[in-house]
């Protein structure tokens, strides 16, 4: 975490991913970002996997470093706080529905220059999440093995929703911009960023949208292949597979150096007639000739020998891991300045917990913070923002309108 935001507050009232992801890139540059949900939890409190004592995990991560207020969002005086705490605040990321409470009509009503960034599904108001926007911007029906019949094969979905995770980096970007907007020019902004426009734009700005008007129709199945270069997984002797790609003229060599194929190479240069060192086009358009190669010579040498030889010529390459080997791995994890010691998670479960993804050489970064417990800062929140004197909280704890604290639920 950096102290570059630390003036900047941020009211968040979320759940699932795309949008608590936006607070949580906020928070780890230092932003105070206040969660706002339903005393009993919002929708993702209890989100798959949880813990023996009840966390979720899914949860704890996406909200470390921020603080939590707990109201009852199903009574007219806790929508009425939150309202008030928001504009208070000036900044808020929600996905709640536009004609909900949180409308920004009812938060600019009460500040004339509010933010609000509202993550929704669709564009013209449909909802929509990750994997239903992904199975329309067209990439599960381009994915699998290319030996598949186009006409029968099914659709394969990708397992990181990471349309959720672009829109929530592109969510704290569109913030920032709004914040500078204001700063010039003394105006608020309501900024609605639908999931679906992030996968179906993404996919235009790819050059995707314009290949298939261009051609007329879909590209091919290519299994791990890299589409227009080089590249895919390979086996090695001893049964490990690995990944490489060769983009650029210093790839191709060290990776045919690498693999011991200086001679097979001119001998299927000079039967086809190409230079392969001309660039990806060749190399994908012999793409077949080519993993036939270096397969065969991939088959002749145990891993740790061709590990060593692609690290001597700087190649890009990496063994596939499983995601518990991932986590195990001393280089990825341990002796990853990105991860610093565990914090005190609500789970009660150490494990590794990541600081900022950006660094700033020179400055050294604070360690991660821990995920609160639901309503952990109610009071705190309400007394700094709103000016609520204790004994008017703790009416509205009586009430049942705030709630403090879940730390000992059972």
């Amino acid at each position: 975490m950096y102290n570059l935001l630390n003036d900047l507050s941020i009211v968040e009232v979320s759940s699932f991913v795309a949008s608590p992801t936006a607070g949580l890139y906020c928070a780890q540059m230092g932003a105070e970002v206040i969660r706002v949900d339903h005393k009993a939890g919002g929708l993702d409190y209890n989100r798959y996997m949880l813990t023996r004592e009840g966390r979720s995990l899914s949860w704890e991560n996406l909200n470390r470093a921020k603080k939590s207020v707990a109201l009852d969002l199903q009574s007219g005086e806790g929508r009425e706080l939150l309202v008030e705490l928001a504009s208070a605040v000036g900044q808020c990321i929600t996905n709640l529905p536009e004609q909900s409470f949180l409308s920004h009509a009812a938060m600019q009503a009460k500040r004339a220059d509010m933010i609000s960034l509202r993550v929704m599904g669709w564009h013209d108001g449909r909802q929509a999440m990750d994997f239903t926007v992904n199975a329309a911007a067209g990439y599960p029906l381009m994915t699998g093995p290319e030996d598949w019949d186009p006409a029968t094969a099914p659709p394969v979905n990708q397992v990181l929703p990471a349309w959720d995770f672009i829109t929530g980096a592109y969510g704290a970007f569109a913030m920032m911009a709004a914040l500078h907007h204001r700063s010039r020019t003394g105006e608020g902004s309501e900024v609605r960023l639908p999931l679906g426009d992030v996968a179906i734009g993404t996919m235009a700005n790819a050059g995707l949208m314009a290949e298939v008007l261009y051609r007329g129709g879909d590209r091919e199945r290519l299994g791990n292949a890299i589409w227009g270069a080089f590249g895919r997984d390979f086996r090695s002797r001893d049964g490990v597979r690995f990944m490489v790609a060769a983009l650029t003229p210093k790839q191709w060599s060290g990776l045919v150096k690498a693999f011991g194929l200086q001679e097979g190479i001119a001998a299927l240069e000079a039967e086809t007639g190409v230079r392969f060192a001309d660039g990806d086009t060749p190399r994908f358009q012999h793409r077949a000739a080519l993993f036939a190669l270096f397969q065969q010579a991939a088959d002749s040498m145990d891993y740790a020998t061709l590990e060593a030889r692609m690290a001597a010529e700087t190649c890009t390459f990496e063994r596939y891991r499983t995601a518990y080997e991932a986590a195990n791995d001393a280089q990825l994890v341990a002796n990853n300045p990105l991860f610093g010691p565990a914090p005190a998670n609500p789970s009660g479960f150490d494990y590794p917990a990541t600081r900022s993804f950006a660094n700033i050489p020179g400055r050294a970064p604070d360690d991660p913070a821990p995920a609160p417990y639901l309503g952990e800062h109610s009071e705190e929140v309400l007394s700094e923002k709103l000016g609520l004197s204790s004994g008017a909280i703790g009416k509205l704890v009586d009430a049942g309108t705030v709630a403090l604290s879940d730390k000992d639920k059972t």
